[in-house]
C-alpha cells in the first residue's frame, strides 16, 4: 500500500521515480481503509531533504500512511521557501487545537546541539509537543536532539559535549534481538553517526524505565526504548541518504570548519572516493518494524489513541 502524500510535494515526484507507491489525498478517499496517521515534526533546517528521507522509509510498508507536516508555530525557516512551508506545514499550534490525533509522530533533530535544551527558542512549545504526546499520539519517534531532548524531559537524562564531533559510520550491537523494533536485524549494524553530543550509558542504566536497544563501543548508545512513555529515542542517523554526510564534510570544508573525515564511510577514507550507503537495509527495517508494531497496537478507533 501507498503513502498519501500532497501531489505538490516535492517527495511526491522524487519518491514516485524511485518507484515508492504514492498516492494523493483525493484517491487515498475514496479507499475504504483506515489509513495509519504518521506525523512528521521537521526540525531540521533543510525541510524538504529530511521529508524526502522519512516519507522513503515510512512509505516502503504494506500500509496505507497518511504523512502529516507540522512545524513549531513561531519558528521561521531561513532554509525553506516560505511558500513550501505555508504549502505543506501545519503550524503545532493549530494540530494542538484540533484536537485530531495520530498513530505515530516523528521529531527529527536540530543543530542546536551546543545549546542547554531550556536555551532553544522554542522549548516552551516542544515541551507541550512531548506533553501532547502523551493523550494524542499512539507511538513517538524522536531522532539525535529530538531523542535527547525527549530523554531530558521525561527522564532528566543529560547529553554531555564531546570534545570532537562523532562523524562518520560506526558499528552497533544488537543488545535486544528479540525486541519486535529490531526483528530482522543483525547482530553487527552500521549506523551513520553526525552529533556533538552524546548520552551515556551508565546514565541509561540508571533509569530502569529506558532500555538500550542497539549501541556502539565506539560512540555509546543508539536506539533506545521508553516503554512508558510509547516512546523510541534513536541518536543517530539510519535516515541518511549516501550524500548526506559528505555533504555536512564538504559544507565544513568549505566554511574552513574544523572537521574530520567522516570516518568508515569513504572507501579508503578518501573523500576523493563516492561514497556507499550500506546502512540502507536496516533503516528500512527499523522504520518498517516501528510501523508494524503501531499497526498491531493501535486503536481502530482514533478517538481512543492516548486513553490507555
Amino acid at each position: 500500500m501507498p503513502i498519501t502524500l500532497n501531489e505538490n510535494l516535492p517527495a511526491y515526484r522524487i519518491l514516485s521515480d524511485e518507484g515508492v507507491m504514492v498516492m494523493s489525498p483525493g484517491r487515498a478517499a475514496m479507499q475504504d481503509i483506515r489509513p495509519l496517521r504518521i506525523g512528521l515534526l521537521n526540525l531540521m533546517p533543510k525541510k524538504i531533504q529530511t521529508e524526502n528521507q522519512f516519507a522513503r522509509l515510512i512509505g516502503a510498508t504494506p500500509l496505507q500512511i497518511d504523512f502529516q507536516l507540522i512545524r513549531m508555530s513561531d519558528h521561521e525557516s531561513r532554509n525553506t521557501a516560505a511558500d513550501h512551508m505555508e504549502s505543506f506545514y501545519r503550524p503545532f499550534r493549530e494540530v494542538e487545537a484540533s484536537g485530531e490525533k495520530f498513530d505515530g509522530l516523528v521529531i527529527t533533530g536540530a543543530p542546536i546541539e551546543h545549546l542547554p535544551f531550556e536555551a532553544v527558542t522554542y522549548w516552551d512549545e516542544l515541551t507541550r509537543v512531548f506533553d501532547w504526546t502523551q493523550s494524542h499520539v499512539h507511538s513517538t519517534f524522536g531522532v539525535c536532539w529530538g531523542g535527547m531532548a525527549m530523554a531530558w524531559y521525561f527522564h532528566g537524562l543529560e547529553k554531555h559535549l564531546l570534545d570532537h564531533k562523532a562523524f562518520g559510520c560506526f558499528r552497533h550491537r544488537n543488545l535486544a534481538p528479540a525486541s519486535p523494533y529490531l526483528r530482522g536485524f543483525s547482530d553487527d549494524v552500521l549506523v551513520p553517526v553526525s552529533r556533538w553530543t552524546e548520552v551515556r550509558q551508565p546514565d541509561l542504566d540508571a533509569r530502569p524505565d529506558l532500555t538500550t536497544l542497539l549501541a556502539s563501543d565506539e560512540v555509546g548508545p543508539c536506539l533506545v526504548e521508553d516503554q512508558g512513555h510509547r516512546a523510541l529515542y534513536i541518536f543517530n542517523h539510519l535516515e541518511y541518504d549516501r550524500d548526506t554526510l559528505k555533504d555536512e564534510y564538504d559544507r565544513d570544508v568549505a566554511a574552513g570548519k574544523p572537521i574530520n573525515v567522516p570516518r568508515n564511510y569513504y572507501p579508503g577514507d578518501d573523500p576523493a572516493q563516492p561514497p556507499a550507503n550500506r546502512w540502507r537495509s536496516h533503516a528500512h527495517l527499523l522504520y518498517g518494524n516501528w510501523i508494524n508494531e503501531i499497526y498491531q497496537t493501535t486503536w481502530y478507533d482514533m478517538a481512543k489513541i492516548g486513553t490507555a
